[in-house]
């Protein structure tokens, strides 16, 4: 993919990272490995189940596939902004790396916290509702969605443990397939003939102001649905050549996103009109009916869980990076700075692990994520104010990337964020005040935590 002749500059992580006696990241991954761990991130059971909320609010097919579009036009937009910082800090850490060094250490730290949670419950969330989608083809596991979506993450647990070099293998091996599988759905859809009795007119859209909070409404659930295009930023100096790899997996992986997106949506309109698609809580299983009969039940679960098994390993390799960075400042104890041989920062690694299964053990990862949904919004809001913020304090930091467009692009990314903040809150204040209730409670937490480091140092 053509990018900017700045994108030839290369960063060299190991200047900007601290190397410690407990050992350091491997700079061992290629473009391929971001491209993948977006995609795994990205794209999991959302895209099988939101069409029919958005077909419900506009049922209209070319109303329904613009929102498709420009929700996708939202993720690029995202993706080439936060290349930006990406590139040029060449850390591993997500998005508390960009907004840490561009807006302060306590924004960091509400980003860092909030990410790292809601991660380690999407783990949670993908190894439950892959023992449900399992439970019919192996009935033994009838009552034991639990200990078996335990088992599920304690599986990868040891499996990533060995390594990134692992990780790298699984999630591009589980990213493949997954692509080729949706790949596949979507040749059938648009190339099988379409039963006759599926053959619907679609109904008339909203108009005036209902037509507009029809639009807003289901551009939330589709940005929602298009959530993980920042997976790259979290393995930052483990690229070979940061500089190039970070802007060319997250667009090009942003891309391949939204051309599956539009397809899959294009498929179901096909296969079953949008009428038919109005409010059906899984159109794909009524897509896969429609064109295999009984076998239909079989297809979609297979992708479900294709989808499921690359989310979790993504999720997986990404959590304790993030508490590895925040160690790294000092925000938590020098423990989760500790690396084994192949690259995995072990105490990190199985802290994430366990907080994932002590969420499907109390079943509370469905509330983590409920409130963490408010600092998932305002994590990207404050990202791409960072951009600007960086910009401003180092100006002549060397930047490997440039954003293109600048300061519209990502200027319209805030403003559609801010928005989103807004909607959001408005949306699910019953979930949203809560959270604020979190925010207020963190200055203090931080504040205990930047006091008990300045003792540390007096200490020592």
């Amino acid at each position: 993919m053509p990018v900017p002749d700045a994108v030839n500059q290369t960063v060299v992580p190991s200047a900007l990272v601290p190397v410690t006696s407990r050992g350091r990241l491997m700079q061992i991954l290629g473009v391929s490995f971001g491209v993948a761990v977006l995609i795994g991130n990205t794209i999991l059971v959302g895209i099988l189940r939101t069409p029919g909320d958005i077909a419900a609010r506009l049922p209209n097919p070319a109303l329904f596939i613009g929102v498709w579009l420009i929700g996708g036009l939202y993720a690029l937009l995202g993706a080439i902004s936060l290349a930006e910082p990406g590139a040029m800090l060449a850390r591993s850490g997500g998005q508390y790396v960009l907004v840490r060094r561009g807006l302060g250490e306590y924004p960091g730290f509400v980003v860092g916290w909030s990410d790292w949670l809601s991660t380690c419950a999407v783990i949670a969330l993908g190894a439950m509702v892959f023992t449900e989608y399992l439970e019919p083809l192996v009935p033994a596991l009838a009552g034991r969605r639990a200990p078996a979506g335990v088992g599920l993450a304690l599986l990868f647990g040891l499996l990533l443990w060995r390594g990134i070099r692992i990780g790298d293998l699984s999630q591009q091996i589980l990213s493949a397939l997954k692509a080729l599988a949706f790949g596949s759905l979507i040749g059938v859809c648009l190339l099988a003939p379409v039963p006759v009795w599926m053959a619907a007119s679609p109904g008339a859209p909203p108009s005036g102001v209902a037509l507009v909070a029809a639009i807003v409404l289901a551009l939330q659930a589709v940005i929602y649905t298009y959530d993980g295009w920042t997976g790259p930023l979290y393995f930052g100096e483990e690229l070979r050549n940061p500089g190039r790899g970070i802007p060319r997996a997250m667009v090009a992986g942003v891309l391949l996103v939204i051309l599956i997106y539009v397809l899959v949506n294009l498929a179901f309109v096909r296969v079953l009109g949008i009428d038919r698609m109005a409010g059906d809580p899984f159109v794909a299983a009524s897509a896969g009916k429609a064109l295999f009969g009984d076998r239909g039940d079989l297809v979609i679960r297979l992708l479900v869980l294709l989808s499921i098994l690359s989310g979790v390993n993504a999720c997986a390799l990404m959590a304790p990076r993030v508490l590895l960075a925040m160690s790294r400042d000092r925000l938590l104890p020098v423990a989760f700075e500790t690396v084994n041989d192949g690259g995995t920062p072990t105490v990190a690694h199985w802290t994430s692990i366990g907080v994932a299964v002590g969420f499907i053990v109390s079943g509370t990862f469905n509330t983590v994520l409920a409130l963490c949904a408010f600092f998932f919004v305002a994590s990207y809001t404050m990202s791409f104010l960072s951009v600007f913020a960086l910009r401003r304090k180092e100006p002549d930091t060397p930047r490997p990337w440039r954003v293109p467009g600048y300061p519209y692009t990502t200027g319209l990314a805030v403003v559609v964020s801010v928005g989103f903040l807004v909607g959001s809150v408005v949306a699910d204040w019953g979930n949203s005040w809560r959270s604020l209730v979190l925010l207020a409670l963190s200055y203090p937490a931080y504040r205990i935590i930047v006091a008990a480091r300045g003792r540390s140092q007096v200490s020592s």
